[in-house]
């Protein structure tokens, strides 16, 4: 959506047609809600700019077949090492060689990605924040073998789909869930010693820093199995630091199901 509105010719691919109508369905309903508010006094302007970004936008369900005219490919599959690594394996066979290959990832190393591929220099990482349309960050990742040139690229792509890039090293986490889920596990780790309630806590850290969700609101909202999977991740690769230890009742409660918002209750309940 955000680079087909910035005026990119985009293919969105996915496994199914049934899943591209959904997809391209969620896109227009983002956009008319994005419309609403920059086209508030011009609703005719709002329609035309719908409509062209919306022809910017093909779909297809084979990657391979579409890949031999792209620049830039994008992933955003599931958090998997080797559905990611055959996914790369397999276009890096038909993409033309100037292309570059960009992983969405939040958690897993870009550069075991990379070393899937030919394109060990033509290969970053693009981390977007969700929800993309209104969260202004990129990371933008650079592994030891990213060219300069294809680092510069990248930037460049970020700053004209209208993002405020930052650059990191491949490193767990890049820049803000190496910060953030240490943060967010240290909350669960207070709470779970009974030093305080979620509730007092989730309040401190909104009026005490500012934050706009407390670390259980958030933990919510992001998905209490999506934070396990980063944490055991991390903690499978340094099993001695403590920031990346699991927590008993966090792993209790993805054992519930009980996951958050998106199954109508983690640490709160959700109507």
């Amino acid at each position: 959506q955000v680079a087909a509105a910035s005026g990119h010719m985009v293919v969105l691919v996915d496994q199914s047609d049934e899943i591209l109508k959904k997809s391209t369905k969620g896109i227009e309903e983002s956009l008319k809600r994005v419309t609403k508010k920059k086209f508030a006094d011009k609703p005719e302007a709002g329609a035309e700019f719908i409509e062209k970004t919306l022809k910017n936008i093909r779909t297809s369900t084979d990657a391979a077949s579409v890949v031999h005219s792209t620049d830039l490919v994008i992933e955003a599959i599931v958090e998997n090492m080797e559905v990611k690594n055959e996914l790369f394996k397999r276009l890096d066979k038909f993409a033309p060689e100037h292309t570059i290959f960009a992983s969405n990832t939040s958690s897993l190393p870009i550069t075991t990605m990379a070393n899937a591929t030919t394109r060990q220099d033509r290969f970053g990482g693009l981390h977007f924040f969700n929800p993309v349309p209104v969260m202004k960050l990129v990371e933008v990742i650079k592994t030891p073998m990213t060219s300069q040139k294809t680092f510069e690229s990248l930037v460049d792509f970020s700053k004209a789909v209208g993002k405020s890039p930052v650059s990191c090293k491949d490193t767990p986490g890049f820049i803000v869930n190496r910060l953030l889920v240490p943060y967010m596990m240290e909350a669960v780790r207070l709470f779970e010693r009974g030093d305080a309630s979620k509730e007092d806590i989730d309040v401190a850290m909104k009026l005490g820093a500012g934050y706009p969700m407390g670390p259980f609101e958030l933990l919510d909202y992001v998905g209490l199995d999506t934070s396990k999977y980063i944490i055991d991740g991390w903690h499978s690769v340094e099993p001695n630091n403590p920031l990346f230890a699991p927590s008993p009742l966090l792993n209790k409660l993805v054992e519930e199901k009980k996951l958050g918002k998106k199954t109508g209750e983690g640490f709160y309940k959700y109507k």
